[in-house]
């Protein structure tokens, strides 16, 4: 009696133990893929308590969320040969837990590597403005490039690729801070040119109106006083009209061509007072040489007279002025 109930007692923890054994708990976000004896069942199993045989079946869990893998720093040059650093992250997902197990070793490793060498070819067919400005079509592209290795024969799916951050080196950084700088500068100044145009054209359009109605300028000029004296109270303001002005420099012009026919004489007399200074005055003139011989009824006495009265008879300056004026 006594060896009936240990042998009972054996058979009963035996087949405890082989019950713990075979059963497998699988998770909801998990998927259970059974081998017997190294070989695959078709059957996946889901979630919940599942039972298998506890000798020659393994099960392998594999999860089915969404797995985030980060991507290192990669060094590449791009189309345009400018050397950057790249890093980006990687949203991927099993679809088929058979593929993943079967097809491929350790497949998130895998996805990395792809991910990397991917981001490197993708890098070095963009120019730099295209990696800078445009990375949802860098991003499309690289997905696309990472979707044909890894979907079909590895039973992943890549939702999504990222690029986090993109490190350009210092000397390129400053160039394309001085074009940014020199770009809003040109901006500044087109759109001040286009402000300066547009009230040019309103001031024309002001002026006409004024033209056309003399009142609106005396209004507008009385609206400018009023502007001017509210500043300072102690300032007084006198309009002067332009076409006074105006006035006065024409007669200014009237008077000059009417003053140059008056000025010819002067001028002139000056001109011919300076020709009268160019010729040199005649010395004192010098009296004949006459013989010692006297004639008669003529002493030393009378060529003295003769001589006076020759150099009285010489012409003088106003005489000269005299005959320059005729």
């Amino acid at each position: 009696m006594g060896v009936l109930i240990t042998v009972l007692a054996v058979c009963a923890v035996a087949g405890f133990v082989l019950l713990a054994l075979s059963l497998r708990n699988v998770q909801q976000y998990e998927k259970g893929v059974v081998f017997r004896f190294g070989r695959l069942l078709p059957d996946i199993r889901g979630p919940g308590l599942r039972c298998i045989r506890p000798i020659g079946d393994r099960m392998r869990k594999v999860s089915v969320q969404t797995e985030v893998l980060g991507i290192p720093p990669q060094g590449s040059i791009t189309a345009d040969n400018v050397t950057l650093t790249v890093d980006a992250v990687v949203y991927f997902k099993v679809i088929d837990p058979v593929k993943a197990l079967v097809n491929v070793r350790n497949y998130p490793a895998a996805v990395s590597q792809i991910a990397q060498t991917s981001l490197r070819s993708v890098i070095g067919r963009a120019d730099l403005d295209t990696l800078l400005s445009d990375r949802d079509h860098i991003n499309a592209e690289l997905k696309k490039v990472m979707d044909t290795p890894t979907e079909e024969p590895w039973g992943l799916r890549i939702e999504r690729v990222e690029i986090k951050d993109i490190a350009l080196p210092e000397s390129m950084m400053r160039s394309m801070s001085k074009q940014a700088e020199a770009e809003r500068e040109r901006r500044a100044r087109v759109i001040a040119a286009d402000g300066e145009f547009q009230a040019s054209q309103r001031l024309t359009d002001a002026a006409a109106a004024m033209a056309d109605t003399p009142g609106a300028l005396q209004l507008r000029l009385l609206q400018t006083v009023v502007d001017v004296s509210a500043e300072k109270n102690s300032t007084l303001v006198m309009p002067f009209p332009v076409e006074m002005l105006r006035f006065f420099e024409h007669q200014s012009r009237d008077g000059g061509d009417e003053s140059d026919g008056r000025r010819a004489r002067p001028n002139d007399r000056h001109a011919a007072l300076s020709a009268e200074a160019a010729i040199p005055e005649p010395a004192t003139p010098v009296p004949a040489l006459v013989p010692w011989v006297s004639l008669p009824g003529e002493g030393v006495g009378g060529r003295a007279e003769v001589a006076r009265e020759r150099r009285d008879n010489w012409p003088t300056r106003r005489d000269a002025e005299e005959a320059l004026s005729c």
